[in-house]
């Protein structure tokens, strides 16, 4: 179903490292989504690091990690298995399994700069965010700035319902700028633990 899609980003991880794609999934999908997001009240605020603390000087989002408990989940996460096969197969990342959470930036609500893969631990490969804002426009804030090893900015991207990021993990820092409205999103990492 996702074939085209799959062999975009993985030719593109290999030329570039990171990837995003407007309209890339079913828009009805990410209306889907949005509505599970919206509808939960069991988000707990996220911690940094592998300790998980609780710092809002540095991050101040919400999250709610993700089962394929609704039909809109579970294709989500049959879209996300789909994606590990094509590139365990495609680029030998031996990549174990997915895991992802809803994201809930509240008004003024912000994500330092930072990796996702934690140093001394080569568990995140490759991240995936996937945006679900309707009617979002650069007033609105909440961009995602992604940046080289140097520091260098090289994309910035507004968080508009169905587009999705994909980047190596290791490789790009990335900060989300504070939001002028609540902003959903579901970030997750395609890992390999060993």
């Amino acid at each position: 179903m996702y074939k085209n899609l799959y062999e975009k980003i993985t030719d593109t991880l290999v030329n570039y490292g990171y990837v995003f794609i407007e309209n890339a999934l079913n828009e009805t999908l990410s209306h889907e989504l949005l509505k599970v997001a919206k509808d939960s009240n069991n988000y707990k605020n996220a911690g940094i690091s592998t300790s998980l603390i609780i710092d809002k000087n540095r991050r101040k989002d919400k999250i709610l990690w993700i089962d394929a408990d609704s039909k809109a989940t579970k294709e989500y996460l049959e879209f996300a298995k789909g994606l590990q096969e094509y590139l365990n197969h495609h680029l030998f990342l031996g990549l174990s399994y997915y895991e992802a959470h809803f994201a809930r930036y509240e008004i003024g609500d912000f994500y330092e700069k930072h990796l996702d893969a934690f140093k001394s631990k080569k568990n995140r490969i490759v991240t995936t965010v996937y945006y679900l804002n309707d009617d979002w426009n650069k007033a609105d804030g909440g961009a995602l700035i992604v940046y080289d090893k140097e520091g260098k900015e090289l994309q910035k991207i507004l968080p508009k319902a169905n587009t999705l990021v994909v980047f190596l993990s290791e490789d790009f820092p990335h900060e989300v700028l504070s939001a002028k409205k609540i902003r959903y999103s579901i970030a997750g990492w395609f890992r390999v633990d060993k």
